[in-house]
Formats: C-alpha cells, sequence, structure tokens
C-alpha cells in the first residue's frame, strides 16, 4: 500500500470516528433523563433519545462517502382524521417552517425527516440536522395529533 493509499484510509477513519463523537456530543446536549441509546445493526449505528415530548432517531450507515446521516422523529400515527386537509397542512409546512428537514410518510407514521451523504458532512451539519428534526418535530406533534389524530 502506498502512502497516498494509507493517508486516505487514515482521513476516512478518523472522519468517521469524528461523526460519531459529534453525533454523540449533539445527543448528549440534547437528550432528556440520560434516554439515549445506541445500537449497531446491519445498517449502521442508530441512537434513538427523547426530545420534548418526542423520540429521535439518528442513523450513520457508514464511513463512505455514499453512505448517509439520517434522522427522523415520528409525530402522528396514521389513518388520521382528514387526510387531505393534513397533507395539505405539512405541505405548506414543509414550504416554510421545516429548515433543513421535511415531513414525509414512513412506516405508517408522519415523521420529520432530515438526511445527506456523508461526503463532506462538516460537525456543524451534522449538530444542525440533529437539532432540527428535535426541535421541528418536538414544536408540531402534540398540535399535529390534536388535530388529525385518531384518539
Amino acid at each position: 500500500m502506498d502512502a497516498e493509499s494509507t493517508q486516505v484510509l487514515v482521513s476516512e477513519e478518523i472522519m468517521s470516528v469524528n461523526h460519531v463523537e459529534v453525533i454523540e456530543t449533539v445527543i448528549a446536549s440534547l437528550q432528556e433523563d440520560q434516554s439515549a441509546m445506541v445500537s449497531q445493526t446491519e445498517q449502521g449505528r442508530l441512537w434513538k433519545f427523547k426530545y420534548g415530548s418526542v423520540e429521535v432517531f439518528v442513523q450513520l450507515t457508514g464511513q463512505s462517502e455514499e453512505d448517509m446521516l439520517v434522522v427522523w422523529s415520528p409525530v402522528l400515527k396514521l389513518p388520521a382524521k382528514d387526510e387531505p386537509a393534513l397533507n395539505r397542512k405539512l405541505l405548506e409546512l414543509n414550504w416554510s417552517e421545516t429548515f433543513e428537514s421535511h415531513f414525509c410518510i414512513a412506516d405508517d407514521q408522519v415523521v420529520v425527516l432530515a438526511q445527506r451523504t456523508v461526503a463532506e458532512l462538516s460537525p456543524a451539519e451534522v449538530s444542525r440536522n440533529i437539532t432540527v428534526v428535535a426541535t421541528v418535530a418536538d414544536n408540531y406533534d402534540e398540535a399535529l395529533q390534536q388535530e388529525f389524530g385518531q384518539g
């Protein structure tokens, strides 16, 4: 292995360690009641923590530039009351209120989601993605449940 290949491997290892450290630092600053948990899955490393009235999930799929940082938080179980009105509200919120995140539907739930590749991902972007998802989800979960929830 030549010096350039070794340098690339060392840089990738440092970068992945830093992403994990940054994620854990951000979660430590946001979590409530020492609620954070982490697990290793086939899809990468997965963290879960409580922020306000929501649970937030952070997944780092791996260490290469093509791998993903995915942050999400469920805010409403489906089916919901008046789903056409709910869908309109979510689209309007996506336009003006969600910053780098957005509302979407996954596994019969409305979730707040932010995702991006690890390529050129800075610690500030990691922090912002986690913070934005946690804040948007916590700001809207109770209002959405009250207006559109089934019970």
